[in-house]
């Protein structure tokens, strides 16, 4: 429905003003209001969400909220195709006055420093080229939890042809993807081509070939990713990969203790985020964890450090030293919990 608004009453059907929304409201309530009442808000009438009685002129019925939806979603609907045939005028303009300029090598290079690969089918055949090329090494970092066996068999081809010539693979994960058999099972059939290091957190999905190409998702469910040549910002990429692999631990060492008595690394990770103010579905995805079992490790916290409520198991955090890095202090008694130190 295309949305038309009053010099006075400036909105469209889907955000009335207070008095039209009261009126309407009490039109579809009642079935009908006296004339008087709708024409003291004419936006209603403007928006045709009123309209005469047939039966009784002095009075006005509402128009039925499934029809104004309907409207509503065919208004949307036309938005978004008008929107789309833009974008795909505005594709073609730029196709167009792109092949108006040289078509020199020098640039066609300069052109393809960052490119935007649309559909799962030219990322795989990007990657596939730039693993071809691929001579000394290769760089990824892996978010989220346990690697799904499909992902891991889909990428093991190209891991198999790196190997044969000799290319070194480091891989970043977090540090749930320890409780992957898969994971395990694709390390020990790659040998020492590969090493895997791990961490609480880690970045968005990177993957850097010989440090001159980088290609890192564009979008949230990853159907769109940036092939990235840059110099400068291939190596902004690789800087952030070596800082992270030094903070990293290997996935043959086993993570560090915690230093308090029933508290695991991974609740101490959870502990950190919650002292920062994150809510439970933001620390499981930083920690590729189910939102379900983030809420369950808060629980043992909660019970492990005598909480009785998400604000004092804020405080309990902070008394113990959990919303930052363990530092090696002299043991802190629990509080509440006299049996029990930190180490």
């Amino acid at each position: 429905m295309t949305v038309h608004a009053t010099d006075d009453h400036p909105h469209g059907a889907d955000r009335l003003c207070e008095a039209g929304d009261r009126v309407y409201s009490r039109a579809v309530r009642r079935g009908r209001v006296p004339r008087e009442e709708a024409e003291a808000v004419p936006c209603l009438l403007e928006l045709a969400l009123l309209h005469p009685d047939p039966d009784d002129m002095d009075r006005m019925v509402p128009t039925a909220p499934q029809e104004v939806m309907t409207r509503l979603l065919r208004g949307v609907y036309d938005e978004a195709s008008a929107s789309q045939r833009r974008l795909g005028e505005a594709v073609a303009a730029v196709e167009r006055y792109a092949g108006l300029g040289p078509q020199d090598p020098t640039s066609a290079a300069e052109g393809s420093a960052i490119r935007v690969l649309d559909g799962l089918s030219r990322i795989q055949a990007a990657m596939d080229e730039a693993t071809e090329a691929c001579t000394t090494e290769v760089l990824t970092v892996q978010p989220g939890g346990i690697r799904p066996e499909h992902e891991l068999t889909e990428g093991l081809h190209r891991a198999l042809a790196l190997r044969g010539r000799g290319v070194r693979m480091r891989d970043l994960y977090t540090h749930v993807a320890r409780h992957g058999q898969g994971l395990l099972n694709y390390l020990e059939l790659m040998g020492g081509s590969v090493q895997a290091r791990t961490l609480d957190e880690v970045i968005d999905r990177l993957i850097l070939f010989d440090r001159t190409v980088a290609f890192i998702p564009a979008n949230a469910d990853r159907t769109l990713a940036l092939e990235l040549r840059h110099p400068a910002l291939v190596e902004f990429l690789a800087t952030a990969f070596d800082r992270l692999w030094r903070l990293a631990i290997p996935l043959t060492a086993p993570l560090p203790d915690t230093g308090i008595e029933g508290i695991s690394h991974r609740e101490q990770s959870i502990a950190a985020l919650l002292a920062e103010g994150h809510q439970d579905a933001v620390i499981a995805e930083r920690l590729g964890i189910s939102v379900r079992t983030c809420r369950a490790h808060i629980a043992r916290l909660s019970e492990t450090l005598g909480a009785a409520s998400r604000t004092q198991l804020g405080v309990r955090i902070a008394q113990v030293g959990l919303d930052g890095p363990t530092t090696g202090a002299a043991p802190l008694t629990l509080p509440d919990q006299g049996s029990r130190t930190v180490r």
